[in-house]
C-alpha cells in the first residue's frame, strides 16, 4: 500500500496494485503421460487424486444407528453454582 498525505495531516493509505510483470507465471499442466494415466484409471473406475469419491465418501460416513449410545437426556444436568 501507498501512503499519502493530505493538506490537514492526516494519512490516507490506497490500494496500489502490483504491476502485472510480477505476478508469477501460471503453473505448468501435468505432462501427457499423467493425463493418461489419470484417464486409464477413470475408464476403469478406479478413485482419482482431487477428485470426488462416492465410495470413500460412503465408508468414512459415521455408521451410528440411532439408540446405540445414551441421548443425552438421560443424563441428570450438572449442578448450577450461580456464576
Amino acid at each position: 500500500m501507498t501512503t499519502t498525505y493530505t493538506a490537514l495531516g492526516r494519512q490516507r493509505r490506497i490500494f496500489v496494485p502490483p504491476p502485472a510483470a510480477s505476478l508469477p507465471p501460471p503453473p505448468p499442466q501435468d505432462p501427457p503421460i499423467y493425463r493418461d494415466l489419470l484417464r486409464t484409471w477413470a475408464d476403469r473406475g478406479r478413485a482419482l487424486p482431487g477428485r470426488h469419491d462416492p465410495e470413500w465418501v460412503r465408508l468414512a460416513a459415521p455408521t451410528v444407528a440411532r439408540g446405540q449410545f445414551s441421548d443425552l437426556s438421560d443424563f441428570p444436568a450438572p449442578p448450577h453454582d450461580g456464576r
